[in-house]
């Protein structure tokens, strides 16, 4: 794959990812948790699973391994990434949980270095990994009394983001047949089953949505930042491998403070600057075999 597919498929992840936090914020102050999630996925599996069929030359899984692909894809990264992350986001704000969900990369190091030996990190990528890490924590900058409250719900979205970690290493390591978009759009209807499974147990009221703003919301998390962003995100698994497509989650939490500035006026100022350039340089370290290729081709062009 061409460095700039790579680069589109980032962006794209991360610019719709940002949004989705925000998105869900919105929509638990009306839904329940988990309920809101299982919605999340029947929109996306609505609108992915025909695209699967019209776009994917290999659709249906067949072998041991493509089945093994949509189970991983389905209950860990649709249906328990999502459920941990929304029934979280109920104790905790949107920009809390973005950066708790950041550690992501972080996590998926480590499942990696016992499911994927060739995902390993070296020594400055690994300092790379820690100062996009601490990029993310300038630019959020969360209060300490945001920090300390709401131990449960950040707990929870920590699981979430392991879960999420771990679905990714595992795909990579499974190497399914499948498409991306098909491979996805199948997890992403057992994620439902899942989900919907677990919100009739726990007991919460099966509503619909009741006004414009709460199917806006799952509007916007069903079909912009799952049915478009996961297919791109395994993607990447594919194309970068699992550490470095989670590296997406260091860009969300810069997306939502760009956003905040460009749509709601919040101010950005020097420290979230500085940030920036933190997370840029982790971001270079990490990558920095790519970017001596990358100058060394255009000198030798030039």
């Amino acid at each position: 794959m061409s460095r700039t597919r790579v680069v589109v498929l980032f962006a794209v992840v991360a610019l719709t990812w940002g949004g989705s936090f925000v998105a869900i914020e919105v929509g638990l102050d009306g839904l329940p948790a988990l309920l809101f999630a299982a919605f999340r996925l029947d929109v996306a599996a609505v609108v992915a699973l025909p695209l699967a069929f019209v776009l994917s030359e290999r659709v249906i899984p067949r072998t041991r391994t493509a089945l093994l692909g949509v189970a991983v894809n389905g209950v860990l990264v649709a249906a328990l990434m999502n459920a941990f992350l929304f029934a979280g986001q109920q104790y905790t704000t949107g920009a809390v949980a973005s950066i708790l969900f950041s550690t992501n990369p972080v996590i998926a190091t480590g499942f990696a270095r016992g499911l994927l030996p060739s995902e390993r990190l070296d020594g400055v990528e690994f300092v790379g990994l820690l100062l996009g890490l601490l990029g993310v924590g300038i630019v959020v900058r969360p209060s300490v009394a945001a920090l300390a409250s709401g131990t449960l719900g950040k707990l929870l979205v920590l699981v979430g983001a392991a879960n999420l970690a771990l679905g990714s290493v595992l795909v990579g390591r499974l190497d399914s047949e499948l498409d991306a978009l098909a491979e996805t759009a199948w997890g992403l209807v057992v994620g439902a089953v899942v989900v919907h499974a677990l919100s009739l147990l726990v007991g919460e009221p099966q509503v619909l949505p009741n006004s414009s703003t709460l199917v806006l919301a799952i509007g916007y998390v069903g079909v912009v930042a799952t049915a478009l962003a996961y297919p791109f995100y395994f993607e990447l698994v594919d194309s970068v491998g699992p550490v470095r497509a989670n590296l997406v989650s260091y860009a969300v939490p810069v997306v939502t403070a760009v956003t905040g500035w460009a749509v709601l006026g919040q101010r950005v100022g020097p420290v979230t600057v500085v940030g920036f350039g933190v997370v840029a340089a982790g971001f270079v370290l990490l990558n920095r075999t790519a970017f001596a290729d990358l100058l060394t081709s255009r000198a030798s062009r030039a």
